[in-house]
């Protein structure tokens, strides 16, 4: 028998308890992907229809260019948004969500919400215990 950090072992009570021990690994992979911030933010930016790559851009303040591209490339990979290229000149590129991301976005509205409404709390917190946003990261 593995620890839990191996494949061998499933949990035994909590929430994992009813995911198979095989089926982890692939599970954290998925969670990491949609829990990336990220990831998070265009999928809520998608809501509202489908968007070109410099929209995208303009309505999430901070990415990268290199960021977004490898965000929306992985996103793209999952199935949970779509990339389509039009033959025109000059080329125009729009990504949309797709039923499978759709799901995701009330959940990823809920977590933002609950970000800004805790946002002066949270930093409070982090201000009386010495922590700032960029030690947090790490």
């Amino acid at each position: 028998m593995q620890d839990s950090a191996g494949t061998g072992m499933a949990a035994s009570v909590g929430p994992c308890a009813s995911i198979p021990a095989d089926h982890m690994d692939f599970i954290r992979q998925v969670l990491d992907r949609v829990g990336d911030k990220w990831s998070m933010l265009i999928i809520a930016v998608l809501e509202g229809g489908p968007m070109r790559y410099t929209e995208l851009q303009r309505q999430i303040p901070g990415i990268s260019q290199r960021m977004l591209t490898h965000t929306l490339r992985h996103l793209t990979e999952d199935g949970l948004i779509s990339r389509t290229a039009y033959a025109e000149v000059p080329p125009r590129v729009e990504y949309a969500l797709v039923p499978l991301g759709g799901g995701l976005n009330e959940i990823v509205k809920q977590l933002i919400g609950w970000a800004a409404d805790h946002h002066d709390e949270i930093r409070a917190n982090r201000s009386r215990s010495g922590t700032t946003a960029s030690s947090a990261r790490s």
